[in-house]
């Protein structure tokens, strides 16, 4: 096996940074760009790229016409034949349009560069029909088509296409984006898509933790809240651990959203990466970070706004994990994970972190 058909969706994830909590939509797409949000899909596609090519060099690719591929395999130094034709702005239809016409190719693969509404599109056009691997770039990465990061899926697409992974099927989940900004989770199951199997590269789908013990939830908030400190900027993750902490503190939370909380205040609800910069330009900061079920991420999925520079300028040793015993034992023995989308920083914050399960309770948890 040796051909890969290349999707990019060139706006996914671009909403993240600015607390859009999504992408869909030409109005969404036009309000980040003006609010300063920069395309995060193309880097994402050739660092998956970078990672292929060397290891599978004589892979045949095939892609779409400038952003949708051929400018990022362009990027990674990889010879592509483009086909399709795309307009001056690029949308699901065309992605539909491309991931048919590499099933009528016949490719091995397909690799496609979004979020879980990319994987929708991809899904309607193709089904379970051809082999998909996704590569995560979208603000809500709930479908269990995923790898980890971009360097995962370039890894784990040559495994594949050199016979060391199994197909598996793989759900593909979608929300409600307008209902999401409005501080509403609602997930949907579409189907299922063939994609290759390693629990080591693939992310698995978002699970609910289940019933969460309400008084374990106010234990977490009660010793997260003694333990805040005078002229500290706390902020506060999306995520219903969170919401607890800012409830003790008489305040009302943005659950899908970032919020951040000064001498028990809130100086900016559901903040971006900017607002966030700032408030930190003259004082000291710690993020407070709750666990995704099923998945164990803590970084890089739903709150993008909490940002590379915005960490940077935290520091890793003032990072808090909070997670109920439920919501750790939904992650069947893995590790949590971090994909901010600098390589560099993920490397950086690999290693052992002391988890608030309780008041007074901790465990030891490898970010890996």
């Amino acid at each position: 096996m040796n051909t890969v058909g290349l999707l990019v969706n060139p706006v996914a994830g671009m909403g993240g940074a600015v607390g859009l909590k999504g992408s869909d939509g030409e109005e969404t797409q036009r309000r980040a760009l003006e609010m300063g949000a920069t395309r995060v899909s193309p880097g994402r596609a050739v660092a998956a790229l970078t990672v292929l090519k060397a290891a599978l060099p004589g892979v045949t690719f095939y892609t779409y016409p400038g952003p949708m591929g051929e400018d990022e395999c362009r990027g990674a130094g990889v010879d592509a034949k483009v086909i399709g034709e795309t307009g001056e702005a690029t949308t699901a239809d065309d992605t539909r349009r491309a991931a048919m016409a590499f099933r009528d190719l016949g490719v091995d693969l397909i690799l496609f560069v979004g979020g879980d509404g990319t994987a929708r599109d991809v899904y309607e056009a193709v089904g379970g029909r051809v082999p998909v691997l996704g590569v995560p770039s979208g603000v809500k990465v709930h479908s269990a088509v995923f790898a980890v990061t971009p360097q995962a899926a370039g890894s784990l697409a040559a495994l594949y296409l050199t016979g060391g992974a199994p197909l598996r099927d793989a759900e593909v989940m979608d929300i409600d984006e307008d209902a999401f900004r409005r501080g509403s989770l609602s997930a949907s199951l579409y189907g299922y898509m063939r994609v290759p199997h390693s629990p080591r590269h693939m992310q698995g789908g978002k699970e609910s933790a289940g019933h969460q013990d309400e008084y374990t939830l106010e234990a977490i908030a009660a010793d997260v809240v003694e333990s805040m400190e005078p002229g500290v900027l706390y902020i506060l993750g999306p995520g219903s651990t969170t919401v607890p902490i800012a409830e003790k503190l008489g305040l009302e939370k943005t659950l899908l959203g970032v919020d951040a909380v000064l001498d028990g205040g809130v100086v900016a609800r559901d903040a971006s990466e900017e607002t966030l910069l700032g408030l930190l330009e003259r004082r000291r900061g710690a993020a407070i970070l709750s666990v995704i079920g099923g998945q164990g991420f803590i970084l890089g999925r739903g709150n993008q706004q909490i940002s590379p520079r915005v960490i940077r300028r935290v520091g890793r040793q003032n990072i808090v994990v909070v997670a109920t015993p439920e919501k750790l034992a939904s992650l069947r023995g893995r590790p949590l994970r971090v994909d901010t989308g600098d390589p560099g920083l993920d490397e950086e914050l690999k290693g052992y972190y002391r988890v608030v399960t309780g008041y007074g309770r901790r465990t030891i948890v490898k970010v890996g």
